[in-house]
């Protein structure tokens, strides 16, 4: 199962984020698309369990073959919101709310099956043969063609792989937080050929002042300069040179943003920029 090299993160297209109106959504897909951007990261709770109905429809009224793009959908996560009489935030991982939630992001994405499904976050609760038996069940039915999870550890992952299903995890990643590097969770993941996203793979560096970012922004101001590039291309390039082939999750509903992420794929950093990068996350010379 592949994807393309950048993903783009749809959880701020609907009401949590722009509130994109069904044209606005359809033009950002097919420019997506346009740009080779042909993957999109659902979770059924987005927007309020509301995102992937809405670009479902808009979906619909686009030119492109469904063919010719790849869905992601998590589940598991019972939020607190108008569509769930829950008193309570909580996870189910039972087999009968995994496929039910399956079959509602089918019939919302108007498709007939889910090329990822993930696991949005691990539960204490998780019983690993009634999440197999859920798998099986969508595999056969062939509404899911591959299986993984977001945001587990390496134990966690363990607990759900006597049966080789699981295939990805998605995880926070980011030059902010390199913590997957050293805690040997990547280390793993490539023993076992599990694939790997990044979501929020520029960190916080747009989005606060820190001692961290000063340092960071002093080497990457001067990096764009040496390739004439953006300072989201470093920050994603940083992370694409991993031997884990990391896929970066990009939540940016700009076009021209998405154009600079996908454009960032080419941008190869010599090692020793790479460590310099690092090394002014860290604020300490790499041990």
């Amino acid at each position: 199962m592949d994807t393309s090299k950048i993903i783009s993160g749809t959880m701020s297209w609907g009401v949590w984020g722009a509130n994109f109106k069904t044209t606005e959504m359809t033009d950002l897909i097919e420019k997506s698309v346009e740009i080779g951007i042909t993957t999109f990261d659902h979770a059924d709770i987005y927007g309020g369990y509301s995102t992937e109905a809405s670009f479902g429809e808009s979906f619909k009224l686009s030119s492109i073959s469904r063919n010719k793009v790849q869905f992601i959908t998590k589940c598991g996560i019972q939020y607190i919101c108008d569509k769930r009489p829950n008193i309570v935030k909580h996870y189910d991982y039972s087999t009968k709310y995994i496929v039910k939630s399956v079959e509602e992001s089918l019939k919302n994405l108007k498709t007939e099956f889910i090329d990822i499904l993930l696991l949005h976050r691990p539960s204490p609760l998780m019983n690993p043969d009634e999440i197999a038996e859920a798998f099986f069940k969508l595999k056969k039915e062939e509404k899911v063609k591959s299986f993984g999870v977001s945001n587990f550890t390496q134990s966690q992952i363990d607990l759900l792989s006597s049966e080789d299903l699981i295939k990805w995890n998605q995880f926070e990643c980011s030059l902010s937080r390199p913590d997957t590097f050293f805690n040997g969770l990547l280390d793993s993941m490539i023993n076992n050929k599990i694939k790997s996203m990044a979501w929020s793979p520029l960190g916080d560096y747009f989005k606060k002042t820190s001692k961290q970012n000063d340092r960071i922004k002093i080497i990457v101001t001067d990096l764009c300069k040496k390739y004439q590039v953006k300072e989201n291309q470093i920050l994603l390039a940083w992370i694409l040179k991993h031997p884990g082939n990391i896929i970066p999750v990009v939540g940016t509903t700009s076009p021209k943003r998405l154009k600079e992420s996908y454009d960032a794929v080419n941008l190869n950093l010599n090692i020793q920029d790479w460590f310099l990068l690092l090394e002014a996350s860290l604020g300490y010379k790499v041990p």
